[in-house]
């Protein structure tokens, strides 16, 4: 990582489309990257899970037992980490990542915690949010897909 601009900030988001999307980049430039997670495997539908967020010992083995999972966060690393070098060496002062899945409880913030570990160890700062981790018992009918 270049140390020219050491107010460089990303900002990371896990969200639930069914919740109201991702979240509005209020520096007025828009964007950023939206990752859409719901092509991962859902552990949601194991009742055992449910209860359970994407910070939860048991999601982490759920997740990390899906070869598709590692994919997914690869690709998605990849393209945040080219970015970020590029911003910062432009001056640039933020990046805004957002993960989303149906409710924002466990694939969403399994990556965003993924992807906080992996940028920390870059060295860069990070502002992490999870939007809607708590708004699980609405989801606890069973209608989350």
């Amino acid at each position: 990582m270049d140390a020219k601009n050491t107010t460089f900030t990303i900002y990371l988001h896990s969200f639930g489309f069914k919740h109201g999307g991702p979240p509005a980049d209020p520096s007025g430039h828009g964007g950023g990257f939206v990752f859409d997670c719901r092509a991962l495997p859902n552990p949601f539908w194991d009742e055992a899970l449910r209860p359970y967020s994407g910070r939860d010992a048991p999601i982490l083995a759920f997740m990390e037992a899906q070869p598709e999972v590692a994919r997914f966060a690869e690709h998605t690393a990849g393209l945040v980490l080219f970015t970020a070098e590029v911003y910062q060496s432009l001056g640039r002062e933020r990046l805004m990542v957002s993960y989303g899945c149906t409710g924002g409880r466990h694939r969403s913030v399994y990556q965003a915690e993924n992807l906080n570990r992996l940028l920390r160890e870059k060295g860069y700062q990070v502002n992490l949010t999870h939007l809607h981790i708590d708004l699980h018992k609405a989801d606890q009918d069973g209608s989350n897909p």
